[in-house]
């Protein structure tokens, strides 16, 4: 019993109420020892977890990345003890009693809020509200997908997630039950927790929202039961499994149920009950046994969800053996992309070296993807209603709709936030790599997701176009200035800015084989010369940033640029010539990667001359490049409306205005 909790010497019916006050006791002792955490919701949610583990879901804690397993995502992140409970009564291996004494404790894997990748069977990271919730839309979203590609035999699992009235107050909860709703996804079954509490007291001091008709006025089949009545809980979760839509259960409880002086006021959220409320607890709760120390009969009853799950989930791999599609689906299952793209990329980079477009970095993009979509069919595409503008949809691809989930391409609506969670449940989920657009301007609607796609390490690509003052008319509400900074700023999150068609189809190549980081393309609307002609054969995009163009001997300055601005950098350094100066240009499509450079290969680019960058972006991030003298052409404040060409001169981010510093400093 090493990895359980210490036998209690009582012995107890197993009933479901006393499978339930397992996880009470097991969240209020351990948010108690650690003096920190949020016992109420674990002790309000007891019982419609323990229906839904003990009844319903299919999971193998010996298996947790089982393909076929269900997904249990818990949104309402701050309640974690409800979750490492669980998976410590079902016997996950890191799970034992020792991580739950140590909850919240530095190198424990029992953090404040659920973190994917710190323990076994963790879905992915919540604690932001409604993050959680939205990632599940994707995860069943790719359910469906893979469903539609290999069939019942091979994919056919559900969707849970518990949400709390934080998840469902926040923005991105609309977006995500919108969307799921709009595509019927019915594999999705979603509990509420109805405790009417939030932090501040009442819930209804901030909200009035019917969420049951909400849901319902978004296209979900719904219930609402006692969350303390199983046999009701029961009832409603079998009827969801075969709803033909996304089933939303609205489950009255008491936050912090069984505290007799805390239990349904705020006080149960966010702070231990103390020592004097936890002995009452116990005695409300009939539950003799001491902290950490469990019943026999309860820790055998809850190993018998991981043997159910064992048995449903070697069943599955006899299906798999004897399938015909068994190896394509375990390459799916993997995201292992074709060993020829990299070949068909560099192939695609010769003609475009020989060709030498004049094209926008957006429309560069859909030309990338031309080839990276007719080479793989892992690639999901989408955009927030702006497909014709971020160029995201390539030849072939066909449009996810509620009656076919064959296609590759997901109208995601005017839901940037959505869509960011929702592709980070579709890479969490297996079996695909998402990409989607929106303007990089309205990164700032969709940040909350791209940095939990950052936190957890996924191979998710944010397609960001209009990425500049260089979008013109739509003026400065459309036009980004401190976006580019941000996105820098953002751990593990690479982003790229390439400077032609070219450097496009490298970062590409580079964001697909980034396994552990997602990537944001920023690309232009407006039209860029081809600056990489017969230089093509690396991939030096993939050093972030190199010598384009060196100097006619040596340097008296080197100009640093970015995407559109390279163009301008070129052009200065060609004027600087014909006065006598000599000036190296760099490329530094992404300044993340040049980082993690060497020392010896980042002097050998930057050299010893005075620097100057030029990017039509905030400063913000340059000056480690620039350093002490240097200078920078680029926004100091927020754009206007009007043609392109004249913003440039406006804000004089010119050739004129780099040869002028270059003189001043060379």
């Amino acid at each position: 019993m090493s990895s359980t909790a210490k036998p209690s010497p009582e012995t107890t019916d197993r009933n479901p109420r006393d499978m339930a006050n397992a996880i009470r006791a097991l969240a209020m002792d351990a948010v108690q020892r650690a003096k920190s955490g949020h016992p109420g919701m674990p002790m309000g949610m007891a019982d419609v977890a323990t229906v839904l583990f003990q009844k319903f879901i299919n999971i193998d804690p010996s298996r947790p990345d089982w393909p076929d397993r269900d997904r249990f995502v818990l949104s309402a992140g701050h309640g974690s003890m409800l979750l490492y409970a669980l998976h410590h009564l079902v016997g996950y291996a890191d799970m034992d009693i020792e991580q739950l004494k140590n909850f919240r404790q530095l190198g424990s894997r029992t953090a404040g809020h659920p973190e994917y990748g710190h323990a076994l069977g963790i879905e992915t990271t919540t604690g932001p509200l409604g993050q959680g919730l939205s990632t599940a839309v994707g995860m069943a979203l790719a359910e469906r997908m893979m469903h539609a590609r290999f069939g019942g035999d091979l994919v056919d699992h559900y969707t849970y997630t518990i949400v709390g009235d934080g998840c469902l107050m926040e923005g991105i909860s609309h977006e995500a039950i919108d969307l799921a709703g709009t595509l019927k996804l019915s594999k999705l079954v979603v509990l509420w927790d109805d405790n009417g509490i939030s932090i501040d007291g009442k819930v209804d001091i901030a909200t009035a929202t019917d969420q049951v008709a909400r849901f319902k006025a978004a296209g979900w089949n719904t219930w609402a039961v006692d969350g303390h009545d199983a046999d009701a809980v029961e009832a409603a979760i079998a009827e969801a499994r075969k709803s033909d839509k996304p089933a939303f259960i609205a489950c009255k409880t008491i936050i912090g149920y069984g505290a007799p002086n805390r239990g349904g006021t705020a006080k149960a959220h966010g702070e231990a009950l103390g020592d004097e409320e936890i002995a009452l607890a116990r005695e409300q709760l009939v539950w003799k046994s001491e902290p950490f120390e469990l019943p026999e009969a309860v820790v055998k009853g809850w190993r018998e969800v991981g043997i159910r799950g064992r048995e449903a989930r070697e069943t599955w791999e006899k299906r798999l053996a004897s399938s015909a599609e068994r190896e394509r689906f375990q390459s799916a299952v993997a995201t292992t992309l074709p060993s020829g793209l990299a070949g068909e990329l560099a192939s695609f980079r010769q003609a475009l070296s020989a060709d030498a477009p004049k094209v926008a970095t957006r429309k560069a993009s859909e030309m990338a993807l031309e080839v990276i979509n007719r080479v793989t069919d892992m690639t999901i595409g989408g955009s927030a209603d702006l497909t014709g503008s971020n160029n995201t949809l390539t030849k072939g691809m066909q449009s996810i709709t509620p009656d076919d989930f064959s296609g590759r391409y997901i109208h995601y609506g005017v839901r940037e936030h959505g869509m960011a969670a929702a592709m980070n449940g579709l890479a969490l989920h297996g079996g695909f790599v998402p990409y989607g657009g929106t303007f990089l301007v309205f990164a700032d609607y969709a940040r909350g997701a791209i940095r939990l796609s950052a936190l957890m390490g996924l191979r998710v690509v944010y397609v960001l176009t209009h990425d500049s003052i260089g979008l013109g008319e739509d003026g400065p509400t459309h036009q980004p200035i401190e976006h580019l900074a941000m996105l820098r700023a953002t751990p593990n999150l690479l982003v790229f800015r390439p400077a032609d068609a070219i450097e496009t189809a490298e970062c590409w190549e580079i964001a697909l084989t980034e396994r552990h980081r997602p990537s944001v393309l920023a690309l232009t609307r407006q039209g860029l010369p081809t600056v990489r002609a017969g230089d093509v054969g690396e991939n030096r995009s993939a050093r972030g940033g190199y010598v384009l163009k060196e100097a006619d001997g040596p340097r008296d300055v080197t100009i640093m640029a970015t995407g559109s601005e390279v163009e301008i950098a070129l052009a200065a350094a060609k004027s600087l010539a014909e006065s006598g100066k000599q000036a190296a240009v760099l490329s530094m499509p992404c300044l993340d990667l040049f980082e993690e450079q060497d020392e010896a290969y980042r002097k050998s680019v930057l050299g010893t001359a005075p620097r100057i960058a030029i990017e039509a972006a905030a400063r913000l991030g340059w000056d480690r490049w620039i350093g002490e003298n240097g200078r920078f052409i680029g926004m100091t404040g927020f754009g206007a409306s009007a043609p392109a060409p004249q913003l440039y001169e406006k804000f004089g981010i010119t050739p004129q205005a780099v040869v002028d510093a270059a003189l001043e400093i060379a």
